[in-house]
């Protein structure tokens, strides 16, 4: 174990406080995940939105006492710290780890490519654990930062590490390179993401395979001619042994076959003058290239056969994503019912730290199976984990549980199976809670989300958090640092969630949220949304209201303003506001010759305090109104001016919506306002391609038909068969959000990849679709709008907006919210 005091040798740091010489157990880089205990180092990494330098004080009150810095900081408040200095805290992390993978003398598995790395570091990790002490990285942690922590996360006692590294640009590689320095690398193919940061397909081959460049043995398809002259460029490839397979070459050494089975995929792999069989449970191009990169290690290392097989028919579907899902009793589930292991759970619990919507936290929690660990050593690691973290209540399922059931210091009950706790819950319903759920896969806890899990609609709404959290990001690396952003839900989020799209945004810092109402603003407050909140639409009745519930009201006329004036008088507090100013768009807002009025009202109340003043552009989404958009900003500087003088302080002051923020850089002032781009529509069009779509609409096939030409289908018999014909009845109408205007062919839907154009009138509550040329069959998916088919795409066909297609979502339909 390293302790503080090796760090300056490792990580060339000055100390700037040394009070004892604690060991190092944990890494930390998120002040809002803290792991409390004695051996927690902190990294203060200095981004280009977050400053970790600014939350040392309110980690060190929590409990930590070990910091690694990137500047001079301040050592009053921060007695009994230890505290070094570096020019680079995320080089000082991988360093760290670096040193402490040099002492690991398990065999590391480097995986890297474009597309698959984090299947394949699953599936090969279902195969070997059976046979090896397997630690394999969380999830997605495959960057600058997650390396490192992969790496930390490895035991003396693991036999093989399977870590997976992704890079967007190049010299990325060689810093991963030498913290993972894998004995056994794994390319599994080369495609079109991040082409933007590399000068060719060639170079980002070259790039990635500097993983491989100490590596003894390599996987790869050759069927990638980049990926194959990247790996032979390698210096001392002589020495190394390729493993170069091929679905293409029959010439290949390695010539990979496959044949398609009523059951799924035989492949046959030659091998150690050998061919061997195997047979695996899907068909697709992309698993089958997955799985065989897992069957080429395997073989290598000469595992049987039968063992091979065997563990192959065991092979699960890799869940990529925490889902979090509408439940009975007014709560939320986080669902993870198919993966139960230690850092699998902490990566669930900082996941599940974010969901706010209800007040209690509720853990359902299986053995851990298959940890290589003592059962006593295990038991022990999680409930300091659950205790640490602190549920409301926990639930643990399996003989494990039971036994250690002393270890747990929190309200909890220990039982023996899935079905006891089916029957417990029955008898004790979880109220008002977010409840997550995770287990190995052998318990079954898909039973239990099905009983908790609101039974709404078979049609829903699946929402990409980490989509959402990158274009929040993208938007933020086009503001001035000191530049806050105030961003939109009202609407229900755009249709896409309120509680639940207010709490990423709150865990994600942004500094403002938006409501229309007031009651929206309630709402968000008793789903533990904490920031503050401006209603733009406030009404002298919900006063009371806005008082009660911290929400700040946007006013924008004179009566309105004396209103809250009158109101504001009677409470004993100083009430914010914001001042909407009318600089042309004439919707909504204080005109310039009615400020002398307002400003008068404001300066005679010493109760009102001017939280912002802000406008809207009419025409920021156009380039035809620029001119008009800077006559816009600039009478807005000027009116500001003006209220700021006259109150003898500066309200915060906001112009630009989402396409204002890409148009014009120079308006920025103190803050933004993010609406649709957050949910990952470019109103100009022209930045799409670098939003990440956040929403897919999803329904099923209920029922298919076979109609003969002349038949007529749906209400008004205005679906007339030319021909005889296949139509398939889909589980969405209007009274979804599926607009009318899409009857009759203006609308399609995509049904296994293929469009299936609306045939007849939609109905309110189901949709007849053209599948004559598509084999479909009922319980089918149905895509409505995702990836493949957009919401600018759908909104062009009925010559809407986005907006509108987002927004019209309805309630009804279940939202799925997910995290890769």
């Amino acid at each position: 174990m390293l302790n503080f005091s090796d760090l300056p040798t490792i990580i060339s740091g000055e100390i700037l406080s040394q009070n004892q010489n604690s060991p190092i157990s944990d890494l930390l880089i998120d002040s809002r995940k803290p792991v409390i205990s004695e051996g927690s180092l902190f990294f203060a990494i200095k981004g280009e939105r977050h400053d970790g330098h600014e939350f040392i004080q309110q980690l060190y009150e929590k409990g930590i006492r070990q910091f690694v810095v990137e500047q001079d900081i301040s050592l009053v408040h921060l007695r009994g710290a230890n505290i070094i200095k570096v020019s680079n805290a995320v080089l000082a992390l991988q360093k760290i780890a670096a040193a402490r993978r040099k002492k690991i003398k398990g065999k590391i598995i480097g995986i890297t490519g474009s597309n698959g790395k984090t299947i394949t570091k699953e599936w090969l990790y279902q195969l070997v654990s059976p046979i090896y002490y397997t630690q394999r990285s969380p999830r997605s942690y495959n960057s600058q930062v997650g390396v490192p922590l992969s790496i930390w996360s490895l035991k003396k006692e693991h036999e093989i590490g399977i870590i997976e590294a992704g890079i967007s640009r190049e010299s990325e590689m060689m810093k991963l390179q030498q913290v993972i320095q894998p004995e056994i690398g794994i390319f599994t193919n080369l495609g079109t993401a991040h082409d933007e940061g590399f000068e060719s397909s060639f170079q980002k081959a070259s790039e990635k395979a500097i993983l491989f460049q100490n590596a003894q043995t390599i996987i790869y398809c050759r069927d990638y001619p980049e990926v194959a002259q990247a790996i032979h460029d390698l210096p001392g490839v002589a020495e190394k042994t390729l493993l170069g397979w091929s679905f293409e070459d029959n010439n290949a050494l390695y010539y990979v076959e496959t044949q398609e089975t009523t059951l799924g995929t035989q492949i046959s792999i030659p091998h150690d003058n050998g061919l061997h069989r195997f047979e695996v449970p899907f068909t697709d191009y992309a698993s089958i290239e997955n799985i065989t990169h897992c069957i080429f290690y395997l073989l290598f290392e000469r595992i049987p056969d039968k063992i091979i097989q065997n563990n192959l028919n065991q092979i699960k579907p890799v869940s990529m994503r925490l889902e979090v899902k509408q439940g009975i009793h007014n709560s939320y589930l986080v669902d993870d019912s198919y993966n139960n292991d230690l850092v699998g759970l902490d990566t669930a619990l900082d996941f599940f730290n974010q969901q706010t919507q209800k007040p209690n936290k509720v853990i359902i929690l299986s053995d851990v199976l298959e940890s290589g660990q003592s059962e006593e050593a295990l038991y022990h690691q999680i409930a300091h984990i659950i205790n640490q973290f602190k549920p409301d209540f926990f639930y643990g399922v399996g003989k494990a549980f039971i036994q250690h059931e002393a270890l747990f210091e929190i309200p909890s009950k220990m039982v023996l199976d899935t079905s006891v706790l089916l029957a417990t819950l029955e008898e004790n319903p979880i109220h008002e809670s977010v409840i997550l759920i995770k287990g190995a896969r052998t318990f079954q806890f898909e039973k239990v989300v099905d009983r908790l899990q609101q039974k709404i609609h078979g049609t829903v709404l699946e929402i990409n958090l980490d989509a959402l959290v990158h274009n929040l990001n993208f938007f933020r690396a086009k503001l001035r640092p000191s530049v806050k952003i105030m961003a939109m839900v009202k609407a229900f989020a755009y249709g896409s969630g309120i509680h639940e799209v207010a709490s990423l945004l709150q865990y994600n810092r942004v500094d403002y949220l938006a409501v229309a109402y007031t009651d929206e603003g309630v709402t968000l407050r008793q789903h533990g949304i904490t920031i503050p909140i401006m209603v733009m639409n406030p009404t002298a009745d919900a006063f009371e209201k806005l008082y009660q519930h911290n929400l700040e009201p946007e006013l924008y006329s004179l009566p309105i303003l004396q209103q809250f004036s009158s109101f504001a008088r009677q409470k004993n507090k100083r009430l914010k506001i914001h001042l909407k100013l009318d600089t042309g768009m004439h919707r909504l807002g204080f005109e310039a010759h009615e400020l002398d009025d307002a400003l008068s009202v404001i300066l005679q109340n010493k109760q009102l305090e001017v939280a912002s003043v802000f406008s809207h552009l009419a025409g920021s989404d156009s380039t035809d109104h620029n001119g008009f958009s800077a006559k816009q900003a600039f009478a807005f500087k000027h009116m500001s001016e003006s209220i700021s003088k006259a109150l003898n302080y500066h309200p915060i002051r906001h112009l630009l919506n989402s396409p204002g923020i890409s148009h014009f850089p120079d308006f920025q002032f103190d803050m933004v306002r993010l609406g649709i781009g957050l949910y990952g529509v470019d109103a100009t069009e022209k930045q799409q391609s670098f939003l990440r779509n956040i929403s897919t609409l999803k329904t099923v096939v209920s029922q298919v038909k076979s109609i003969k030409a002349g038949d007529t289908v749906g209400y008004s018999r205005k679906g007339v068969a030319e021909s005889n014909m296949k139509i398939a009845t889909i589980a969405i109408g209007y009274a979804d959000g599926f607009d009318r205007s899409f009857s009759n062919g203006n609308g399609y839907v995509l049904i296994k990849g293929q469009q299936a154009q609306v045939f007849g009138n939609v109905c309110m509550d189901m949709t007849m679709v053209d599948v004559t040329n598509i084999p479909v069959e009922a319980g089918d998916e149905v895509i409505v709008f995702g990836n493949e088919l957009s919401i600018i795409e759908m909104a062009k066909r009925i010559n809407t907006i986005p907006y509108e297609i987002l927004t019209n979502v309805s309630e009804r339909v279940k939202r799925i919210f997910y995290s890769e």
